[in-house]
């Protein structure tokens, strides 16, 4: 599936969701064999097409009807899976887009115009902003315009028109040098004085989600854990009926995940850093919720969603043809007891398996199918996808190639992660909660001081090796990145790292064939 390219052109072209703006004039004189006749109904054209445009040239806002038929959805499951929710009692907003779908937020149930900021959470603030939202692209701004013909609560726009929130939207507030570069949103009402300041050059029928592609999101873990992760749990329930407008838009981020991208929104993406033109949003949202490290927490979201719902989002995404199931459900032949399938990651660099051709054939002779699974290879992640998914254990050293568990079968594979020496905590912090989350096991293989390459630099009795924990005490992150990630490949123990396959092995085979 190809990604959406970003809307910075003037025209949408074929299909597009997205409606410009445009006026047009000129006509021919009408002359003929009724001349009163072709009169009168040229004058009555005039005046009806006068009476159905006139608002929009004329007013400041037009309504835009971002909800859809109100009518039940086919499946016949709640309102909210069409992006609505119904409130009773409040009158005219019986039938308001949600646009906060996270339980016990302050902005979950916030009419349909004003400003409201979520700052509660520890890694990311979230403010969204409701009514005739327009881009001002020069200060990086989401304006607040009132509604036409002063529906709303004067007291109501007064207070919007008081308000001014200023949110970074990336999920790690609390590191400060990397929020330093992500750039700064404004949500704000209009004012009296830019009533025709901001007239819409691209009018959109779904709100827009305000994120960004910078930060540490060249990183494939963080790529998923800071940003699609979270985008996904900000705005599924809104079902693709959403407009990306994207900080630090990028042609790698852009050609590395066009599935996803196009998997979370049906339109266009909007280069919201380069992009001049005047976007106009029924509702906005700036920034995403985070949960936890590649968590989700199914009580937090209205309507209960788990990791599991994340795989199968992906799944969807990378178009899931049964590579699988044409790998496991196949009748073994008589006697013949069938091989369980380990995905093996081969590292560059940094944090390699040195005695991986030896890892691999012991994998072979535990009765392992083995794939070696090359990192950074400039395959697609859809074929990335159908390799892992097709494996009942994927196995490798700490690294975010094994964010890759996303892709694996819930509630039957298992991931075995190498952790090299000082890393532990690391290693099972990233990974084990969200193997847990998908219903598979997890096993980890913390690595001893004489399987690590460091026994070639440092003294056996130097706290590096002898002590990994006093050793960063202390010093912190920067020594473990410096050392234990950065600076150490492993050497496998074959007796012991046998161990352990044989037990995930066993652990396979008692699976049935086929499904989770």
């Amino acid at each position: 599936m190809a990604s959406k390219l970003p809307d910075t052109t003037k025209s949408l072209g074929a299909g597009a969701m997205d409606v410009e703006d445009g006026s047009g004039g000129g006509g021919k004189k009408v002359a003929g064999k009724w001349p009163g006749f072709v009169h009168f109904f040229f004058v009555l054209t005039v005046v009806m097409c006068a009476l159905v445009y006139a608002p929009r040239f004329l007013s400041p806002a037009v309504p835009v009807d971002f909800l859809g038929p109100r009518q039940p959805s086919p499946s016949g499951r709640a309102a909210a899976v069409q992006g609505r929710s119904v409130h009773s009692g409040r009158g005219n907003e019986g039938d308001a887009l949600v646009l906060d779908n996270q339980v016990n937020s302050p902005c979950a149930w916030m009419g349909s115009h004003g400003i409201c900021c979520d700052r509660s959470d520890y890694n990311t603030d979230v403010c969204f902003i409701a009514g005739d939202v327009r881009t001002d692209a020069a200060s990086l701004s989401l304006l607040l315009y009132p509604p036409p013909n002063g529906t709303a609560n004067a007291n109501a726009n007064a207070t919007v028109a008081e308000k001014e929130e200023v949110v970074r939207p990336y999920t790690r507030k609390w590191e400060k040098g990397v929020m330093a570069n992500i750039q700064e949103v404004r949500l704000r009402a209009a004012r009296p004085e830019e009533a025709d300041a901001h007239r819409c050059d691209v009018r959109h029928d779904a709100p827009a989600l305000v994120m960004t592609a910078g930060g540490y999101t060249g990183n494939l873990f963080h790529a998923f854990n800071d940003g699609f992760l979270p985008v996904w749990l900000t705005v599924q329930h809104l079902r693709r009926r959403v407009v990306l407008a994207v900080l630090e838009y990028n042609p790698w981020w852009a050609g590395t995940f066009p599935e996803v991208v196009s998997g979370l929104s049906r339109h266009h993406v909007i280069d919201i850093l380069h992009d001049k033109r005047t976007h106009c949003f029924p509702g906005a949202i700036v920034g995403t919720r985070f949960h936890g490290i590649l968590e989700v927490d199914p009580a937090r979201t209205r309507d209960n969603r788990t990791l599991v719902d994340f795989h199968d989002f992906l799944a969807g995404a990378y178009k899931d043809d049964g590579a699988y199931s044409e790998v496991h459900t196949t009748a073994p032949a008589p006697r013949q007891q069938r091989r369980p399938r380990l995905g093996l990651y081969s590292r560059k660099g940094t944090r390699v398996i040195e005695n991986e051709a030896a890892v691999a054939r012991l994998g072979e002779s535990v009765g392992f199918d083995v794939s070696v699974l090359e990192t950074a290879n400039g395959a697609p992640l859809s074929s990335e996808y159908a390799r892992v998914s097709a494996c009942d254990v994927l196995a490798g050293v700490h690294g975010a190639d094994l964010t890759k568990l996303l892709f694996l079968r819930p509630g039957r594979a298992a991931l075995l992660q190498v952790a090299p020496l000082g890393v532990p905590a690391v290693a099972r912090g990233c990974y084990e909660k969200a193997t847990t989350m998908m219903a598979m096991h997890y096993e980890q293989y913390d690595a001893a001081a004489n399987e690590s390459s460091l026994v070639r630099k440092y003294a056996a009795d130097d706290v590096v090796l002898r002590d990994p924990e006093a050793a960063t005490r202390g010093r912190g992150w920067d020594l473990i990145a410096r050392v234990y990630l950065s600076g150490q490949n492993v050497t496998l123990d074959l007796d012991r790292f046998g161990d352990t396959l044989r037990k995930l092995h066993a652990r396979a085979l008692r699976l049935p064939v086929g499904g989770p």
